[in-house]
Formats: structure tokens, sequence, C-alpha cells
């Protein structure tokens, strides 16, 4: 392992994780909200707030990977304001409590028992919402599977959503399912509140903010329609009963009057944060895109070929790319879409020892694993090869978890309490040699 190249990896990620902490996106969208919210808020003792007069309660809904994190900051600059709050995030991911808010852990990316009771509860405390109250939805990434109250079976949710999941459909295709077979899905939860007014803040995690599809849109008009929905059915061959199919073909909400939705973060921050670290370190950094979207694989097979290319310019260069790239199952191994774009890219690398290549998830989990994400360089492929493993067959079996334990190659951070997509950095450094 190139240990230069590593510790400026460390360095990135973590920079780049800290620049998109949710903090000063939920500040940001809650002055937009109401300025009063946050005058001063630097200067106030925690819990407190300036009255906004705006209405005489505050109901807090925090979904996603990032639920926990922007709840708190949301409690901290509106204290006693927030009349009752409820979170709905992944399993570890509640870091401690937040007054007047109860925290729950769901099961992600495929929802569970206590997605669906959490869910429940949040429909209740919604129930007998007056004109004059707010609902503040906080949503990030995750939501989908976190925030649900099935219209189908518990059973056949859970197969539909793992057969997508398998299918290589990408996250807009797997979401425009999800809403027809959920009650809080595709706009119905802000029919739900009415005659509240809902306030939606959203850190986006799918590429171009499609607002509708972040956690599957609970409070926003459904943009697709039964024909799409059927459609993506038909493509990837899903198995469905025919009560399931009946749903499909039920409309979504089109128009809602009681919502108003502000996105506060994305990818392109978070690319642009990785860039910033980057030229801190002494890299020329270059952003070749923040719509990454492909077979994990194949990106980081052309992402390495690039880094390749690179790698004799006598230039000390990051090139980073941000998205969220598919996985289509073929195996029954471990990893992640970040695990398997770097271990592609590690047979492309081979022997250059002045690059690596690593990918991770903002969020620090990648998949149903407990890596944020994949580190590898030029030493890789040959350290898995010493051990007799192939990296087209590791690929192939869909364990890019093993494979990279195997060469010391899996990033671990823990959750981050963020989720604005996932970010590729290919470095070239000519101060640490040329070929092995």
């Amino acid at each position: 392992m190139n240990q230069k190249l590593y510790f400026d990896v460390q360095k990135i990620v973590h920079a780049a994780i800290q620049a998109v902490q949710p903090d000063h996106a939920v500040k940001r969208a809650l002055a937009q909200i109401d300025p009063r919210w946050t005058e001063n808020a630097e200067e106030l003792p925690a819990g407190t707030m300036k009255p906004s007069g705006k209405a005489s309660s505050i109901y807090l809904v925090s979904i996603g990977k990032a639920a926990w994190k922007m709840a708190s900051v949301a409690s901290q600059i509106l204290g006693d304001k927030i009349t009752q709050g409820i979170v709905i995030t992944k399993y570890g991911h509640v870091q401690d409590e937040i007054p007047t808010v109860r925290c729950f852990e769901a099961g992600h990316p495929v929802p569970d028992q206590n997605s669906f009771d959490a869910t429940e509860q949040v429909m209740q405390m919604t129930s007998q919402l007056r004109e004059e109250d707010q609902v503040l939805l906080l949503i990030s990434g995750g939501g989908s599977a976190l925030f649900e109250k099935p219209l189908c079976s518990a059973e056949e949710l859970e197969s539909v959503t793992r057969q997508l999941l398998a299918s290589g459909a990408d996250i807009v295709e797997i979401n425009t399912i999800r809403k027809r077979l959920s009650a809080v899905k595709g706009g119905k939860f802000a029919v739900l509140c009415k005659p509240a007014q809902v306030y939606a803040i959203i850190l986006s995690d799918i590429i171009g903010d499609p607002i509708d599809m972040i956690a599957s849109g609970p409070a926003y008009p459904d943009s697709s329609d039964c024909g799409q929905a059927l459609h993506i059915i038909k493509k990837y061959d899903i198995q469905i009963s025919a009560d399931a199919e009946k749903l499909l073909q039920i409309e979504t909400p089109k128009a809602l009057d009681n919502v108003t939705t502000i996105v506060t973060g994305s990818v392109k921050e978070l690319c642009n944060a990785a860039a910033k670290a980057c030229e801190a370190l002494g890299y020329r950094p270059v952003v070749l895109t923040t719509e990454l979207c492909c077979q994990a694989r194949e990106a980081g097979s052309f992402l390495g070929s690039i880094g390749s290319y690179y790698s004799d310019k006598h230039e000390k260069i990051a090139l980073i790319a941000g998205g969220e790239t598919v996985v289509k199952l073929t195996g029954d191994g471990l990893g992640g879409r970040n695990q398997e774009i770097a271990l592609a890219a590690a047979a492309e690398i081979s022997g250059k020892r002045n690059l690596a290549v690593f990918s991770i998830g903002s969020d620090g989990t990648d998949g149903p694993t407990d890596a944020a994400g994949g580190y590898v360089d030029g030493d890789s492929a040959c350290a898995l090869q010493q051990q007799g493993i192939s990296i087209a067959d590791v690929l192939r079996r869909n364990d890019a978890y093993h494979g990279l334990a195997a060469c010391d190659g899996l990033l671990i951070t823990g959750p981050t309490g963020t989720n604005v997509n996932d970010a590729v950095v290919v470095l070239v450094d000519h101060e640490t040699g040329e070929e092995a």
C-alpha cells in the first residue's frame, strides 16, 4: 500500500464529509422559511429562539440516514417551538436524545416492521392537525425504506424491493414503484397533513435533485405516472401479485397546495468540498462530473483507466466524479456500489505506484456493510493476486467487501450524519514514483 496516498485519502474523506454536514444546510433552509427562526442563532443559548408568530405548533418529522443530525440541528435552533417530533433513521444512526423528539431506528435498504411502526407513529402525530399548525419535514436519502406504510402486504413489499435492488434498476425507477405501494409516498403524506402547511427541507441524494423522487417524494407532487410504473415492472421482470399490480394503476397526487419545499445540499457540494481538500494537499483538482450514473464496476474500470493515462504526465492531479452508480447482482457476496468501483479500478491501475482511487458514500454506509467505500492503489491488484484472489471473480460474486478487506482497502467512517450521494477520486502524485 502507498502510505502517502492513503494518508491523503484519509484527509480528503474527512474534509469532504465535514463540509457537507447538515448544520449549515438546515439553518439556511430554516431561514428561508422564516428568517426570525435563525436570526442571531449563534448567540442564543441552546433551545432558545425568537418568536416567529407563524403558527401555534410545529410538528417535526425527520426521515432518512441523516435524519438524526438534521433533527438535532433544527431542535437546537427552534427549541421548545417544536411541540412534538419523530426521527426515523437507519440502525446505528441515532446518537443521542433530542428534546421533545422521539427517535426510531429501522430497516434500510429494505423496510422492516420497525419502519412500519415508526411511520404509524408519524401518521398518528399528524392526524389531527389544524390549519394554523406546521409540519417541518426533514428529508434525506434512505427515507424511502425508513418511512413506509405499505398498501400491500409487508412480505410483498419486501419481495418487490429486493427484486428491484437486485435488478440494476436506478433509484428513480425504484421509487416510481415504491410510491404506488405506499400510503405515505408520492405526495400522499402531505395530503394526510392537511389542512396544516408542510415545510420540507431536503438533502438530495439523487442526481439532478428530482424532488419527487428523493425518499419517494412524501410531500411533493408525483411526476411519474402509472404507465411508467407498469413499464418498469415489465422491463426488469419483477414478480408481483394481481393486487399489487392494481395499486400500480392508481394515480398519485399531481398537485399539492399545502407544501413549501427547499433543497439544501447535494452531490455538487460534496465534489466541491473534495476538490478544495485535494487542492490544499497540492493536487490540481478536476471535477469530471456530478452525474455519474452507470454500473459501478464499469465506472471503476473507466476511472481507473483515466488515472492510468495521467500516471506518466508528471503532474499532481485529482480527478473527481460524483453521483450514484448501480450494482446488478450476479452473486451472493457482500459489498456496495462504492466498493465495487474501487475494486474494479484496482485492475486498471495495477503497478502504478503513483496512483490511487477511492470511492465513498457520504452517509458512511455502502450497501449492507459497515464500510463507507473502498481504496485501491497500484499495489492492490498484486496483493490480491499473491493471495490467489481474482478481481474478476470477486466482482462476479458481488463480494467486493471481502476482496477489499484482503488488501486493506476498506474505508470505514461510521455513520456520518449526512447523505448527499457518492464521490470517486483518482489521485495521481508524481512525487511518489513511477511504475513499479
